[in-house]
């Protein structure tokens, strides 16, 4: 087992229709808005952008994100990540109920050194740690969706 691999699967379900979720979440620039844990969006062009990412471990995560998926009618954003972290992520939302579901997946491989020597000890803290960013996510989400 690679111990630096992670796979992750969140769902947030929202009281909001598909339409206004998927239009919020495709608004990355807007992230650290209302997501405390994305301290900041750097768009490089209409397609990518570097991102810097602090949760509870006291320790920046950069990552480059590159749209390779954009398809409202499906409700699907897909994007591939390279630097500290290398994978891919995906928001997938569909209608739930009178309003939505919000499946966030990952799947990526620690790039950073640091991380990657502590990967055996660290792993439950970094699975914590990525399961208490996305709670914070979702409320601050939640929030802004209502604000809108």
């Amino acid at each position: 087992m690679d111990w630096s691999h992670y796979r992750f699967v969140t769902v947030w379900e929202l009281a909001a229709p598909p339409a206004a979720v998927y239009r919020l979440l495709e608004q990355v620039e807007q992230y650290p808005r209302w997501w405390p844990q994305v301290r900041e969006v750097t768009p490089a062009d209409g397609t990518s952008g570097t991102t810097r990412i602090r949760s509870l471990i006291p320790y920046d995560l950069v990552i480059t994100v590159r749209e390779r998926r954009r398809d409202p009618h499906a409700g699907v954003l897909e994007v591939t990540i390279t630097d500290d972290l290398e994978g891919w992520a995906r928001w997938t939302v569909t209608p739930h109920g009178a309003g939505s579901r919000a499946v966030y997946e990952q799947e990526v491989e620690v790039r950073k050194r640091l991380l990657r020597v502590f990967a055996v000890p660290g792993r439950p803290v970094f699975r914590a740690n990525h399961a208490l960013m996305m709670r914070a996510g979702r409320r601050g989400f939640a929030a802004r969706l209502e604000a809108v």
